[in-house]
């Protein structure tokens, strides 16, 4: 085996480990294998001679790479994935092949969200440290910061990711606990469970990028949600539970793209109040944040 064939079996050796890195990095398995194999190039033109920890050493080349991309990304804009049309929702995998919603699955939709709107510097910060464990001082020249500054990116990405809940102690327990059965029974069509958690006169109210023309924009009573809600199941599948607006709620993210958010309003036990929110720039505004333990 001659040196080249001997770093390519390396480097395949860390493969999976540095597309994981790279996905937390862009939420796209698409470009995380884009950059993977941009960081082989870089690799195998520069080598490996006096790398002590290979796994650290391509876990910052796949990091520097993937920072050029969310900056590139940045610059010129993406689509929104706002408007995600429900063929596309109806299909077991999301919007992507079903690795791909399998790997956002086991990340944590939410999180990738939030992630999303982070800075570059932010997202490259905290994924590194927080998820990867990997020391501020090997972060520093990825970003090109002071180990200093690096620090306070990653604190103020793990802020965002964390949000500030409205609902303090054993009442945001409690209300998690309400958004999960109600989550679970939309998913599952469970229609006894829908209308144990949603008070009886609850009032599902939606915009205009979440129905179809024609539709009605408000529903009023327990079992009219609940029976909608059962037609919905599909984005039901797509959903987690996450911070919205201060409050446990659902984001409807396959595979990370947000879709809508569900601002939930709940009193002793049950759900009153259901908004759904699907317009574009709603959502950019809107306070979203990874579940809070």
């Amino acid at each position: 085996m001659n040196g080249h064939e001997g770093l390519a079996t390396r480097f395949e050796a860390h493969r999976d480990h540095l597309r994981g890195v790279a996905y937390r990095m862009l939420g796209s398995l698409d470009d995380a294998d884009d950059a993977v194999q941009a960081a082989w190039l870089r690799v195998d033109r520069a080598g490996v001679d006096g790398v002590e920890n290979l796994a650290g050493w391509l876990t910052t080349v796949v990091a520097r790479v993937c920072l050029d991309m969310l900056r590139i990304r940045r610059t010129r804009g993406e689509e929104s994935f706002s408007s995600i049309p429900d063929a596309v929702l109806e299909r077991s995998g999301g919007i992507e092949p079903e690795q791909e919603a399998v790997l956002a699955e086991s990340v944590g939709q939410a999180l990738l969200v939030v992630l999303d709107r982070l800075t570059p510097a932010e997202r490259v910060a905290f994924v590194l440290h927080d998820l990867f464990a990997v020391p501020f001082a090997e972060i520093a020249p990825v970003v090109g910061r002071s180990s200093v500054t690096s620090k306070k990116l990653a604190s103020r990405a793990r802020q965002r990711v964390r949000g500030v809940a409205t609902v303090d102690g054993a009442d945001l327990a409690e209300h998690y606990g309400v958004v999960d059965a109600f989550l679970a029974a939309a998913r599952g069509g469970d229609l006894d469970t829908l209308l144990r958690v949603l008070a009886p006169d609850v009032v599902r109210q939606v915009d205009r990028f979440a129905v179809p023309d024609g539709a009605d924009h408000d529903v009023r009573g327990a079992r009219a949600v609940a029976e909608e809600t059962r037609v919905f199941a599909h984005r039901a599948r797509v959903g987690e539970v996450a911070l919205v607006d201060g409050r446990p709620g659902i984001v409807i993210a396959p595979s990370g793209r947000l879709f809508a958010a569900l601002r939930l309003t709940i009193e002793t036990g049950r759900i009153t109040r259901i908004e759904v929110i699907a317009d574009p720039t709603r959502l950019t505004g809107l306070p979203l944040a990874a579940r809070r333990p």
